[in-house]
């Protein structure tokens, strides 16, 4: 016993004295990288001085350069989808964060590219653009831009989606059930790409762009509301049943006593927690969570 006693103490002892275990270091995930839609400046008539981007806490507003952040899929989960996320916030602002990254991120998680569109505010104080000319012009331009960088991401340039939040919902519907305007900039190579986007997404969207004006030609649809929504569950709707009646496919869920900006999870309802699951499913359905890509460049 007496032995034992001793080596027990030694041992205690050399593990006492023992260096410490290092910690690892920490992982160091990479920035999602801002690209500007235009490398010259976007086309239009603004002749106010630049002034910086201002941004607080989960809004951001004062876009002068419109731009996307990027947030690519992994390439081990990467389907080859890519969607184009259009924040909400009334065309004053950007709902940045909860309408925007959070949403590009859930997207990653299902293997879809997401890109966060950063659009001209037309109802901003002082602001000279409009929302059918400039921020539409901003949201087909990402669409063209991405498809004229597929292959920088491993993406299928026919699997490029938007997605579009209150506000950003009109943008949807402006350039997926609505004809381009003629006579609108065309700046370079990537203008002439197409803008029509492959499949759409509507959360709570607004009235612009409503009716739409090309419902037969529109991309599939997935399109969600509350049904207390006071500026948005009635276009919501609306827009389903034109496209429902044009024979494009749409599918609509509208939760019950429910109002607006539910986004990914600010609602203590159960339905509505699961409505990226719905999504999901009909992403699934549709085959835009099959990979169907190419490498991306190295």
């Amino acid at each position: 016993m007496r032995l034992t006693l001793l080596a027990l103490f030694a041992c205690t002892a050399l593990i006492a004295n023992a260096p410490a275990p290092q910690d690892p270091e920490p992982v160091v995930e990479p920035a999602p990288v801002s690209i500007p839609l235009w490398a010259k400046g976007p086309p239009g008539h603004d002749t106010r001085p630049i002034t910086p981007e201002i941004g607080r806490d989960y809004w951001v507003r004062n876009i002068r350069n419109p731009s996307l952040l990027a947030f690519p899929a992994l390439p081990a989960h990467n389907t080859g989808t890519a969607i184009v996320i259009f924040p909400g916030g009334g065309h004053k602002l950007l709902v940045w964060t909860n309408e925007g990254t959070k949403a590009a991120v859930a997207l990653n998680r299902m293997g879809i590219s997401a890109f966060v569109l950063k659009y001209r505010l037309a109802r901003e104080p002082g602001s000279p653009y409009t929302i059918e000319g400039d921020a539409a012009d901003d949201a087909r331009r990402a669409v063209r831009w991405v498809r004229a960088h597929a292959a920088d991401y491993g993406i299928d340039p026919a699997r490029v989606g938007v997605m579009g939040f209150s506000a950003g919902g009109e943008l949807v519907s402006l350039i997926a059930d609505n004809p381009e305007p003629a006579g609108r900039p065309k700046t370079d190579a990537i203008d002439a790409l197409s803008a029509r986007p492959d499949f759409q997404v509507l959360v709570f969207p607004g009235p612009l762009g409503i009716p739409a004006k090309n419902a037969a030609g529109a991309p599939p649809a997935f399109i969600t509301a509350g049904s207390l929504d006071p500026c948005c569950a009635a276009p919501a709707v609306a827009l389903y049943e034109q496209l429902r009646k044009a024979g494009t496919p749409a599918e609509l869920h509208m939760y019950a006593d429910s109002t607006h900006a539910f986004n990914l999870d600010e609602s203590n309802r159960i339905s509505i927690l699961h409505w990226p699951d719905r999504l999901n499913d009909w992403l699934a359905d549709s085959g835009l969570l099959e990979p169907h890509h190419t490498a991306p460049k190295q």
